[in-house]
């Protein structure tokens, strides 16, 4: 717990999602108040404990009006924008929230003149991906760069992590399912990066040690294949389960029905995005745009994902000495 406030203010928007709490808990120890800016801040008050008293605070914003976005901001020394949808629902769309919201938020940074400007992307962001989520992405990166040319952009890979929607997700259908689907056979290329990497990432950018004006790209320290995420998942909680492929046409053909459920396991634009791979570029690496670039240790799935996936485990926590689950 941080012993003394620095006296800066900054605003995150979104920050009471599952990255949005590693990043303020990283910046209340740095001493930083933090206003984070939610739709609902009666939902965002588990965000309070994580810093001394009074140095967080939640308040109302939506990204998607222009007028709340400013007063969220004023007075604000830095802005971070994390705000991202995984599927559309109502007005939630990702052209509201990736594009035009990111829009809003990258507009009255420049009208305020905050000069510190943060914006989270995700690796594969491209405007001319088959994928809604990629091409918005790209859309909000532009946004940033056309009002805010300082601004630093970062790129993770897959995000894991305590309440992650990767790990969790699978080992819960681990408890129930007798296999696990491998979408496209499983091929596709990850780097997993451990969620507290990328708050170490985001807070040293506040703090000011990254360059201005670039972007990231944000990977753990080894390239897995989605058939390798879940063998690891399944090693770690102890259960045997097949691993069936799932070819693109057929998962796509599910998606369609599964994409209706409130919270869906599988979307059709999902699908899309599991088409290409999702690691750091070579470029990138070659020219000090990564976690190493900025000075961080990059952190293993196996390091940290016995910490948070034991409640799938056949008999929870105290499997350890148990044999495998047939």
């Amino acid at each position: 717990m941080a012993t003394a406030l620095n006296g800066k203010l900054v605003t995150v928007f979104g920050g009471s999602g599952f990255l949005g709490r590693h990043i303020i808990r990283a910046l209340a120890l740095r001493g930083y108040r933090v206003r984070a800016a939610v739709r609902r801040p009666e939902n965002a008050e588990h965000l309070q404990p994580l810093g001394v008293v009074g140095q967080i605070m939640p308040v109302q914003a939506n990204i998607r009006n222009r007028d709340s976005v400013a007063n969220a901001m004023r007075g604000a020394d830095a802005v971070i924008n994390l705000v991202g949808i995984l599927h559309q629902s109502g007005k939630q769309t990702f052209d509201a929230v990736q594009a035009e919201g990111a829009e809003n938020v990258a507009a009255v940074c420049a009208e305020l003149g905050v000069s510190r400007v943060v914006h989270l992307s995700a690796i594969g962001a491209d405007e001319k991906s088959s994928s809604m989520y990629a091409r918005t992405k790209a859309a909000g990166e532009n946004a940033f760069k056309k009002h805010c040319p300082e601004a630093i952009i970062f790129r993770p890979s897959i995000v894991f992590g305590p309440e992650d929607d990767f790990f969790n997700r699978f080992g819960a259908m681990a408890r129930i399912a007798p296999a696990l689907p491998l979408v496209g056979g499983g091929k596709t290329k990850f780097q997993p990066v451990f969620v507290g990497d990328v708050a170490e990432a985001v807070a040293r950018a506040v703090d000011g040690e990254a360059v201005p004006g670039t972007t990231y790209e944000l990977g753990g320290p080894e390239v897995r294949t989605f058939k390798e995420c879940l063998q690891i998942l399944l090693k770690v909680i102890r259960r045997r389960r097949p691993l069936v492929n799932l070819p693109f046409k057929m998962a796509r053909f599910q998606a369609r029905f599964m994409q209706l459920l409130p919270n869906p396991p599988l979307t059709v634009d999902q699908v899309e995005l599991l088409k290409a791979d999702n690691v750091v570029s070579q470029q990138a690496q070659d020219e000090g745009r990564t976690l190493q670039g900025l000075g961080i240790a990059a952190h293993t799935i196996e390091a940290i994902l016995p910490s948070y996936v034991d409640k799938f485990m056949p008999h929870g926590q105290y499997d350890a000495r148990r044999p495998l689950e047939d």
